[in-house]
Order: structure tokens, then sequence, then C-alpha cells
């Protein structure tokens, strides 16, 4: 058994006298962290040992060393402390000895024995491919993955003068067993510290630190209502606070708020966002969430695996969300691959499974989804890939106008339901649906009651829902990277954004991403002939009296009540709580509220607006099939017309292409202007097919639509009670009765 032994300069150190003099030789000005947070760090540790995972080159054995000196703790190098102790012979030699594959049974049984606590340990690159282990050092110890660019390991091993390492068969490359490693590391890190390329050790031993620190204080990063009131007592404050799972699960605040997170978003530095490089989306997707999301709700390898399963072959393109040039200095960011080719599948194949995985297994849930088009099919698609098991507690129904959405969205919708999964037209538009559901979550009674008589809660998938806000910022952050390796910008040029907007979760996505540090200059507002958030951009006026919401060829954007404003005015007013919640009640009791003027010149920092009218939207469509060959959506359309307006052109703008063109077949026939409309959706999108269009029609949605003949949906009226009777009514299918 390997005891670890302690330093004897460092034990000196410790039972020194804390002078101001020891102060200063400990902590030098290049590791700035204050005494305070050393002992905090300190003595979150413990007994627990920091583990430092990566390939070799990485730079384990100096920054463990550097790490262990500023704790005061023991440094153990797995290489030298306990395999050559162990075997008493050099590792190379051991290795040529027993030959590859033996090794790594030798040195997996040499750590077996590591018994140590409050220590800095130092794994091989090749620790991470023995399981039992890795299990045994993880069982008291955070392990922390240095990742550091493969071409620089492969710089620094050539320095070393290193030609093969263990596992390396002679057909294969340095680079390709390096990336065949990868999936080791992502199996076991706790924490990874992204290490930007020419980092100094003493950095990323500073970055280890805040890594771990992070990874000890779940607190921090819980999230709190938009509509939070301002507390001196911090017992009670910290009640209000929720855990990233909590919020998955509740969906919309108590108070009738919306989460934010409680200290923000987290910052990436330029050369982190730079080493996201030559990354896939899948895993740009994982660095940025695993930032964003405590361990302590989802451990990294099981976010990895939720990403995989979202970001795979349920997308018909293999860059997921590709950014194309469209003309001039605009570029449109396709959105619309996934399997209900809409935008909304970004968010919605990765958030079911993290809402899965964060409910408790004594529960059922029923999921209330209010869409105006895109929202309904994309989660019925989602939750429909659950595994049988979640899907027998997990149920979602989705209300939306009845005559309020396209014909192709509608069936899209029918054609998704399934075994969990159910739709309901209502007799009104989006605004009514959506008001409709928050009243019922904020009913405590009713709740109450499906909770006691079913075993019941209700939870939320629209974008209220933290989970499915979150995976947007993806996205707007991958299309910046993917200009850069495109060669149009280099990595700190500014770029616009340009979005349809009708609820605010997409341009509210682009302006985090902004505030993570992606150079988004302006993101610019588009909205249709419903444009009271052009009107509110411009004058801080959000006004809805007298206004009836119009119908138009671009219905996902037809709504006058967007909630996630909510959330972007809380950032504008300095998360002043008691003022959104004023706001927000002048607008649900007068129908207008008026932003102060410092608060608006802080929102048109960030935000432009217009509008676009019908026929605009019409001739942009044909306008731009005639001069290349590509078909926009109507809601693509409508930003281009506004980009075309509002952006300055001394820099790109990327468009946001929210939808395929295939889901509004009859506007797009009106649009080109090619023949008679044909009376049937499916008919509608073969005609569509048969001009062999660029891109080509969604094979994914003319399956849906076809499913769609052998189903029917339910519609009701425009009423509180009809609706939380459907509830109801369709929990008692569902879910076994309590009594």
């Amino acid at each position: 058994m390997f005891h670890a032994v302690w330093n004897q300069h460092l034990t000196r150190m410790s039972r020194t006298t804390t002078s101001n003099v020891c102060l200063k030789l400990i902590f030098s000005r290049t590791f700035a962290l204050s005494w305070k947070s050393w002992m905090s760090i300190h003595s979150l540790i413990g007994d627990k040992n920091i583990v430092l995972m990566g390939p070799p080159g990485a730079g384990k054995t100096t920054v463990g060393k550097i790490v262990g000196q500023k704790l005061g703790c023991c440094f153990i190098d797995v290489d030298d402390d306990v395999l050559e102790k162990a075997w008493n012979m050099p590792v190379a030699e051991k290795l040529k000895d027993v030959g590859k594959e033996q090794f790594l049974e030798e040195e997996g049984k040499a750590l077996l024995s590591l018994s140590a606590s409050g220590s800095v340990v130092s794994l091989t690159g090749s620790n991470p491919m023995h399981d039992a282990s890795m299990q045994h050092v993880k069982k008291n110890g955070i392990v922390v993955y240095l990742d550091v660019p493969t071409q620089s390991i492969m710089d620094r091993l050539k320095l070393m003068k290193v030609e093969r390492i263990v596992g390396q068969g002679s057909g294969t490359s340095l680079k390709d067993i390096l990336q065949f490693r990868k999936q080791f590391y992502k199996k076991w890190y706790d924490v990874r510290v992204l290490c930007e390329d020419g980092i100094t050790a003493t950095a990323m031993a500073e970055k280890v630190l805040r890594a771990v620190e992070r990874y000890q204080n779940s607190e921090t990063e819980g999230l709190l209502s938009t509509r939070s009131q301002k507390c001196d007592d911090k017992s009670e404050q910290k009640h209000s606070i929720k855990f990233f799972s909590d919020a998955v699960v509740e969906g919309l605040a108590p108070d009738g708020g919306l989460f934010v997170p409680l200290m923000g978003l987290p910052q990436f530095t330029a050369g982190e966002w730079q080493r996201l490089l030559g990354a896939t989306y899948a895993e740009r997707a994982q660095l940025i969430l695993e930032r964003c999301i405590h361990p302590a709700d989802i451990p990294a390898s099981d976010l990895w695996a939720m990403v995989e399963a979202a970001y795979g072959q349920n997308f018909t393109c293999s860059k997921i969300a590709p950014v194309r040039h469209l003309t001039s200095n605009q570029f449109l960011l396709e959105l619309f691959h996934g399997p209900t080719a809409s935008f909304k599948d970004l968010a919605l194949q990765l958030m079911p499974r993290m809402f899965a995985y964060c409910i408790p297994k004594s529960c059922n849930y029923l999921i209330l989804v209010a869409t105006s088009g895109d929202t309904g099919s994309a989660v019925l698609d989602g939750f429909n890939r659950l595994t049988e098991a979640d899907k027998q507690r997990i149920a979602v129904v989705t209300f939306f106008p009845e005559n309020g959405v396209s014909q192709i969205q509608k069936s899209q919708m029918i054609g998704c339901q399934g075994k969990n999964a159910t739709v309901v037209g209502v007799q009104s538009d989006f605004d009514f649906c959506q008001s409709a559901i928050k009243k019922i979550f904020s009913n405590s009674d009713y709740t109450g009651f499906l909770t006691v008589e079913y075993g019941t809660a209700l939870s939320a998938a629209n974008s209220i829902n933290w989970a499915r806000l979150l995976p947007q910022v993806v996205y707007h952050a991958s299309a910046y990277l993917d200009l850069v390796e495109q060669n149009v910008i280099t990595f700190g040029s500014p770029v616009d954004v340009c979005i349809p907007t009708g609820n605010f979760g997409n341009i509210l996505a682009a302006v985090y991403a902004k505030t993570m540090g992606i150079p988004i200059r302006k993101c610019i507002c588009a909205s249709n002939q419903n444009n009271v958030l052009t009107d509110f951009i411009r004058t801080g006026l959000y006004d809805l009296r007298g206004r009836k919401l119009m119908q138009s060829s671009s219905p996902a954007i037809d709504i006058l009540k967007s909630s996630n404003l909510e959330r972007h005015l809380y950032l504008i007013v300095n998360g002043n709580g008691p003022l959104v919640t004023e706001l927000f009640s002048n607008l649900e009791n007068q129908h207008y509220f008026q932003l102060q003027k410092e608060f608006l010149e802080k929102l048109q920092q960030d935000l432009v607006a217009d509008w676009c009218s019908e026929k605009d939207c019409l001739d942009a469509i044909h306008s731009v099939y005639n001069s290349t060959g590509y078909i926009l959506d109507p809601h693509t359309a409508v930003a281009k017309v506004v980009a075309d307006r509002v952006q300055d052109k001394t820099c790109p703008v990327i468009i946001s292409s929210t939808a395929h063109y295939s889901k509004f077949a009859p506007a797009i026939l009106q649009a080109l202007r090619m023949g008679e409309i044909k009376q049937t959706p499916l008919s509608q999108l073969h005609l569509l097919n048969s001009y062999k269009p660029l891109p080509p029609v969604h094979r994914g949605l003319l399956e849906t639509v076809e499913k769609n003949k052998k189903q029917s949906h339910q519609v009701c009226a425009a009423d509180m009670n009809v609706l939380m009777e459907h509830v109801e009514a369709l929990i008692q299918k569902q879910f076994m009765k309590v009594f």
C-alpha cells in the first residue's frame, strides 16, 4: 500500500507563521489568489485529492507541483511515486518487458494500491484506459481533465523526444492515438480545464484551482426568478434559489417569473473560444453547456451522452447548424436540419433528455406546451425519442391556435403524436394559449389537486424553461466560429445577427452568447406586422392597448406578448426583480408599460429593430430565389428584409434561418408564382419538390405529413376551464390514478 510522503520543504512552509512576507512568497502576483480564496479552496478540498488527468505532454506534473505548492499539500506523480516504486524499475523498461496490452493492466493494478488524501495526484496519460483503477481514484478525488490542444501536445512530445506512447501501434500515428484516448478522458473527468494554445503552467494551475472551487461550490450557480424580491434575510433568499435540475423540472418560477442564473452566464476568453475552432457542433455544445450546468446537476459524462444523442443521425446535415453565404455580407445560419425542420430542434432534441434525467423517479410529469407552430412538433418529437421507461412517466400535451398555424405545421404536429404525446387545437391565438398555461402553473389549488389525486406534476417545455433556452446559445456561438473557420473574419472581428423574433428566446440566446464573449455587435430584431417589439425597442413603450394579433405567412412570430423579453429586461435593469414585477404587472393589468430612459439606452446598445410587411416578405422570397436559386422560408425572409434596411454592411450579418420553407408551402408557392396551389399539404410538398429546389424539400417533414393521414386531433374552446379539463383527462388516460 502506497502512503503519501509530505515534501519536507512544503511541510516547513505550512508550519511557518503566516506573516505578510510568507504570504508574498507563497502567492506570487502571477498567481492571483487572495488569502481568503486560498483558505476557501483548501478547506473545500478537505480529504479529497485533486487528480490531474490528460494526455502525455499536457503538463500534469508541472501543473500538479504548482497546485500542490500553492495549497501547501502533497504532490504525487503516479509515474515516479507509484509505478516505479511498485515495480522497482523505470516505466519504459516495464513497458518493454511486458508489452503494451499487459502494461495497461499492470499499471492499473499499481494505481489500485494508491492510498492518499488531501493531495494533488498526477496520473499517467494511459491511466484512464483502466476502469477499475479510475473508479478507485474517483472515490476520493476530483478528476480534473487538462484539455490541451492536440498540436501543442505533439509539439511538446517532439521536444521531449517522445516518438511513441502507450497503446500506439506501428501503423498508428501519434495524432490518431491522442484522438483515440479522448474518449477515456471524457468518461472520467469531473471538471475540464480548457487550455488555450501557449498557456503557461502557472496559468493552468490557476485554472485548475478555479475549476475545483467551482466544483465544490454548487450553490453559487443557482438560478432565481426574474421577479425575485430583494431580501436582507440570507436564509430566505437562499430558499428562493433553485439548482439547475430544479429549474428544469419546475419550468416556471413559483412567483410567475422566469429562472435566470444568479451569477450570470460564464465568460470564455478569446483563447478558449478559439479552442473550439475545428470542433464538431456536439463538441462545442458540450464545452459550452458544461460551463453553464454544474456537474452536481448533470455530471460531464452524462451530459456528453445526452449531447451525442441529441446532435447525431437525427439531423440531416452532419454540421447540425451550418452557415451558408447568401449574398454580399449576408450569411444564413441554417437551423432547419433537425427532424421537425425548425430551429426548435436544436434545443428540443436535448432538453427532454435533461428533463428525464433531472426529475425524481417517484413522480409522473405532464409537460404543457403552447406553440405558435414550430415548438409543438419539436417538443412532441423530442419527448417521443425518450426511452420507453421515461415515456411511462412523462407525457406531453401541446396547445396551438387552431387557425393560427400553417396547414403543414398542423399536419406535422398531428403526425408527431405518440403514446405519450397529444395535441389540442384551441379556437384562439397563441397569446391566449401561452397565457392560459402560465395561469395553470400559477393556480396552486389546481396543481396541488393533480399532485395529490394523480401523483402528477406539471412542467413546461416552452422557452420559458431555462433548459430550452440554454442550448440555443450554442448555435449562435458556433455560427461565429464557422465564419472564422471559413476565413470570412478573424476571431475578434464583430458580426451582427438578424433574427425573426416572436417570443424573444432566439434573440435572447444571441445576447447571452455575446455576454459570454462572442463578438456580436448588434442583435437585429425582425418582426412581421405584429410589430410590438419593434415599437418597444425604438421607444421603450410596450403597448398592447388596441392591438389585435394579425395572421401572417410567418406564424411563428405572430406574437404580441413576448415571454423571454422578461429575462432580457432583468438583465437590463441589473437584476431588479421588484421593477420587473412592476413592469409585467402593468402589462397584465393595464396592457402596457414604459421603460425608463436609462434602461432603454442600455437596451439599445445591444438591440435594433424593424419590421416587414406581408408583401415585402413574399417579394423577398421571390427575389432571392430568382437571383440565387435558394428558397427562404417566410420567417427568414422577414429577417432578410429587415437586415437589408438596418444593417450598415460594415461587418458580416448572420441571418437566422429558423425554419425550412417546406413548412409554409402555400406561401412559397404564392411567392414564387409556381401555378395553382394544391389543397392538401402533401400535394403542396410534392409540387415544390418537382422544381428541384435548393435546399431540397425536407424528407422528415414529408414522412410526418404522410403519417398524419391516419391521425386526428382534438379541438377546444378558448376557455381556461376547458383547457384544465383536457389536462386532467390526459393525466387520467396516461397515468394510473392514486387512491
